[in-house]
């Protein structure tokens, strides 16, 4: 009987970082201002060229009509010429053939010798109005510009979460000001629906909360009960277990909801601290299910949210250990800094991680191989608060299939 052939693999879903690494050399990008800059200058390097041209042609052709002597010497027995600058006609033994022909090769001499000068000087005057149109192109390319770099500031102020920014920009009715003007009616429009959200998170946590820990409650009133039968009690486990199970998907999702955006209020925080805590906590869970947790935390000193960033190593470090082996399982746990970026990596042994199923495992609800529901490991949201903590740091967060089975997490935060 033939084998049923694989489902072809699911290509990876095409991901977006809100921050690129930085250039080596920032000022080497081909900015607006620079390249306005070049073309200021090489337009008038240009004009220069051909008008120098022009009067270099117009100056030779000028020198050359009148290159013909003035008058000629039809007879010179008695006369003695001396000159400087056209020594061959001060000897005596010149016919007066020869005599006339040194005349006009010395005129040639001098007009070629004028023609240089005027070259040489020209050019001279041509660089240093170069030098002086380029700084001249600069400053007006960068005054030019001037809305534009107001814009940009505005808009990192706004990717900080301070949505009340706006840029209301002054000046002529031009092109920069309706991108402005409308750059600020985004702006609005983001902010109502910010707040909408924030009230709408607020609420759904008060009546979300609410009820389940009534129903804990309930449940633990009942389950103290020494009288009650065996089948109730066991209800009871059973539904304790899944209210705890919706009080962390509720939990999971506002704090998902909340990290999305940037961290306002920062201070510093050790990411080898906050790994020594995450291993603490998760410790007594990796020696119930005989993992070993090892590796070297240096000190690697950011600014953030210490809460949220023990939230990242946290989850980390957690389903490292759920999802490893049944035997012999490691997880390590390092902090660095390396090219002027916190590093936090957790490595693990465990499943073989396909590595079409990567950027999947980082979306809400999804997990390796399982359904949406049903699993005891989790609800299905850590890898989705990671990376939305991590980006709301300015951060960046990479897996990587191990060999041999398990995963490579990196999680890079600017210093």
């Amino acid at each position: 009987m033939a084998a049923t052939p694989a489902p072809p693999a699911t290509p990876p879903k095409p991901t977006w970082e809100p921050r690129k690494p930085d250039q080596p050399f920032p000022w080497l990008r081909p900015t607006i201002r620079i390249r306005l800059t070049l073309l200021y200058g090489g337009m008038f390097l240009i004009a220069g060229i051909l008008l120098l041209s022009i009067i270099y042609l117009l100056a030779a052709q000028a020198l050359r009509s009148g290159n013909e002597p003035l008058f000629k010497i039809v007879q010179f027995q008695s006369l003695k010429v001396t000159s400087n600058n056209c020594p061959g006609i001060a000897t005596s033994d010149l016919s007066l053939a020869e005599f006339n022909d040194a005349i006009s090769a010395c005129m040639d001499h001098e007009r070629k010798a004028a023609l240089d000068n005027l070259l040489s000087r020209s050019l001279l005057a041509l660089l240093g109005l170069a030098v002086i149109a380029f700084a001249f192109g600069y400053a007006m390319a960068g005054r030019v510009l001037s809305p534009l770099g107001r814009i940009t500031r505005t808009a990192r102020a706004v990717a900080g979460s301070d949505l009340s920014r706006r840029i209301e920009l002054d000046g002529p009715d031009d092109e920069l000001k309706e991108l402005a003007d409308t750059f600020d009616e985004m702006l609005e429009r983001l902010q109502r629906a910010f707040t909408a959200q924030q009230r709408f998170v607020g609420n759904a946590s008060h009546e979300l909360r609410t009820p389940l820990a009534i129903n804990r409650t309930l449940l633990e009133v009942h389950l103290s009960d020494p009288g009650a039968p065996v089948e109730l009690q066991q209800l009871g486990k059973t539904l304790l277990a899944t209210n705890e199970r919706s009080e962390q998907l509720v939990e999971g999702l506002l704090l998902l909801a909340r990290s999305d955006n940037q961290i306002i209020e920062r201070k510093p925080v050790d990411l080898a601290e906050v790994a020594e805590q995450a291993v603490d906590q998760v410790r007594a869970e990796a020696e119930a299910k005989g993992v070993t947790i090892q590796g070297e935390q240096k000190p690697a000193v950011i600014q953030g949210n210490g809460v949220l960033l023990e939230r990242i190593a946290l989850n980390l470090v957690q389903n490292a250990v759920r999802y490893n082996v049944p035997e012999g399982g490691w997880v390590e746990v390092t902090t660095d800094v390396r090219h002027g970026q916190a590093v936090l990596v957790v490595t693990n042994t465990g499943p073989v991680v396909p590595a079409y199923e990567i950027d999947n495992l980082f979306e809400p609800f999804r997990r390796l191989r399982t359904e949406r529901t049903g699993s005891d490991k989790g609800v299905g949201l850590g890898l989705s608060i990671v990376r939305s903590v991590a980006r709301a740091h300015g951060g960046h967060i990479a897996a990587e299939p191990r060999e041999g089975g398990g995963l490579l997490m990196r999680v890079t935060f600017p210093v």
